[in-house]
């Protein structure tokens, strides 16, 4: 890249070494023959510059710090005007879009109760299958010969009757 005195040298440099000329077509030229080949002796020694490297800005600064705003007296309105309407929007979308969340909840709700009831009913099907295991008759005559359990004579059992109509009916 260049440096500021290159490219303010190659600027000037064809106007300090030969007079202006004019073209044919009347146009300004500052390049003669002999800047050409100045600059072409410089440009072999030197690496090739950027395209419009030798363009220079200048950056006027400017001050705004004495600069007071005018004050708006509707701004306050409109702007008041625009956030009751935002919260207006936003209840109305609420309002129509908490239908629809709520059916989706209750959906997944829904759906939780049904898995949780097959489950219930798969455990009740193997507790009942588990209880009829237990209460099946060739385990209880297991248990009572672990247990000596013996049936009694015929002659020891006792029936009990009583008399019919001393016991209360439920009608």
């Amino acid at each position: 890249m260049a440096t500021l005195d290159q490219v303010w040298g190659r600027l000037f440099m064809g106007r300090a070494q030969a007079p202006d000329r004019v073209n044919s077509a009347g146009k300004f030229h500052a390049v003669t023959q002999g800047y050409d080949k100045a600059l072409r002796a410089q440009a072999s020694a030197r690496v090739r510059s950027f395209a419009n490297e030798d363009i220079l800005f200048y950056v006027k600064r400017i001050d705004n710090s004495r600069v007071v705003r005018q004050a708006d007296p509707t701004a306050r309105g409109r702007a008041l005007k625009l956030a009751g309407s935002v919260f207006g929007a936003a209840v109305l979308l609420i309002g129509v879009l908490l239908p629809s969340a709520y059916g989706l909840l209750a959906g997944y709700q829904i759906q939780t109760l049904r898995q949780e009831g097959s489950r219930l009913a798969t455990e009740r099907a193997s507790l009942e299958l588990e209880e009829s295991k237990l209460l099946s008759p060739a385990r209880m005559e297991q248990l009572a010969r672990e247990q000596q359990f013996v049936d009694p004579a015929p002659q020891k059992v006792v029936y009990l009757e009583g008399p019919r109509g001393s016991l209360a009916m439920n009608k």
